[in-house]
């Protein structure tokens, strides 16, 4: 007896031509080589397909749902917003859930985070964050510091503040390279968490603040984890390094926590594993679970009394769904489900099975390396054009993976079950091995 091939309804079929014809996908054609996989529901770390087939989800839509899909505190606390207020604009007007979440922002945070802007993005969080560098000096009267620093491989977004300081040669955004402001680029920090380093990287890096640092307002980093730059983890100290040349140099230093926040790394924020507070910190993906979009952009009180002090003494940005109340409600509940829950057991927990199942994976022809840090897994293919296949593979292994590049990776929610990881990982093995 064989089982049948999962065979699409025609209202599935007719939606998935119009799909192809008429909605631009990110980073994809118009129209599309091949049609999008449709999705009929997902509940906890399963997406169904439109044709009935069940995926164990390994990348938590691009690393937001920390606790799976649908979790029923997140839409309960959801469902009673929608009733009372799921939008009032933020200009002269607050609410109780911007509040509460604040509050939640700035005691979970590390110390001196106490302003908090709310936006309804990650790049655009990293673009607010720009802009507060920039208008910080400025109302310091010191507008030649309009330039950052950031390190090669990194990847802070999407918009035009946040392209420009995306890695120029490796990163996506080269075809607007003529027209990007141009900013000072230092090596990339030497791959590697628990490494010896002879601190090549950061010295290279302190060379150019003090070539520079008259016409540098900021240094942008991604703590710990460089993500979809290449997916690259360095070292803490590097990081404790920076924040002193930092200090040194009279500069800002703003965190792009917008993968690593919420306890990805194994702690609740990745600049905890070097013990320090940037000036300026984003936030956003995991901030409502992959509920429905928000992020926020935290500063010290200096950065938000400088400017107010400054002219024209506002900052410069005001979006329409800023602290939106639904939004604000599904990240309260997110965050409590979080706190409440075993969540560094259970960071360990997937840390460890990626060890053992994703590691000796490096030993394979083909593949340049194997890595894991807390809940991620990331295996570096030596060809770059194998993406595609690798992903067909894994739905045929009953797994869903978004492979880039070289780089096959997984980030599944924190609270996968055992029986969904073994599949997880099974799936990825085979995936690689048949590739």
């Amino acid at each position: 007896m064989t089982s049948s091939k999962p065979t699409l309804s025609e209202h599935w079929q007719s939606l998935l031509e119009f799909d192809q014809q008429h909605i631009w996908h990110p980073y994809a054609k118009m129209p599309a080589d091949t049609p999008a996989i449709g999705v009929a529901k997902t509940q906890g770390s399963i997406i169904t397909l439109a044709d009935g087939t069940e995926l164990v989800d390994g990348m938590s839509s691009w690393w937001a749902t920390l606790h799976g899909y649908n979790h029923p505190k997140i839409q309960q606390a959801m469902h009673e917003q929608i009733d009372t207020m799921p939008h009032i604009m933020f200009g002269g007007l607050t609410h109780e859930p911007a509040i509460e979440l604040s509050k939640r922002l700035v005691k979970l945070t590390p110390e001196g985070l106490d302003k908090v802007f709310m936006v309804d993005s990650g790049s655009v969080a990293m673009e607010v964050a720009i802009k507060m560098a920039l208008q910080y000096w400025g109302s310091k009267e010191q507008p030649n510091k309009n330039r950052l620093l950031t390190v090669r491989n990194g990847y802070h977004g999407d918009t035009f503040a946040t392209m420009a300081v995306c890695d120029p040669v490796n990163g996506m955004h080269s075809l607007f390279s003529e027209v990007l402001t141009q900013h000072y680029f230092a090596p990339a920090p030497q791959m590697g968490f628990e490494i010896e380093s002879n601190n090549e990287d950061i010295n290279a890096l302190k060379a150019m603040l003090e070539q520079h640092h008259q016409n540098i307002a900021a240094v942008t980093i991604e703590p710990i984890v460089q993500g979809a730059g290449g997916m690259r983890f360095y070292r803490p100290d590097y990081l404790k390094q920076l924040r002193q040349l930092c200090n040194e140099f009279d500069i800002l230093l703003i965190a792009d926590e917008i993968a690593t926040g919420f306890g990805r790394t194994g702690k609740l924020f990745a600049c905890e594993w070097a013990g320090i507070t940037p000036d300026i910190m984003a936030l956003g993906k995991t901030l409502t679970g992959g509920h429905i979009s928000l992020a926020a952009t935290l500063a010290t009180s200096d950065v938000s009394d400088t400017i107010s002090q400054g002219t024209p003494g506002l900052l410069m940005h005001g979006p329409t769904f800023m602290g939106n109340p639904l939004a604000c409600a599904a990240a309260i509940a997110n965050i409590d489900v979080l706190m409440n829950s075993p969540w560094q057991d259970n960071i360990q927990r997937i840390e460890e099975h990626f060890k053992e199942t994703l590691l000796p994976l490096k030993e394979l022809d083909g593949v340049a390396d194997a890595r894991v840090l807390g809940a991620i897994g990331v295996i570096e293919l030596e060809r770059n054009d194998l993406g595609p296949q690798v992903q067909a593979k894994s739905i045929e292994n009953g797994i869903w993976l978004r492979p880039f590049g070289k780089l096959v990776y997984t980030m599944p929610a924190y609270n996968i079950s055992q029986q969904n990881l073994t599949t997880l990982t099974n799936g990825i093995s085979k995936a690689i091995q048949k590739v």
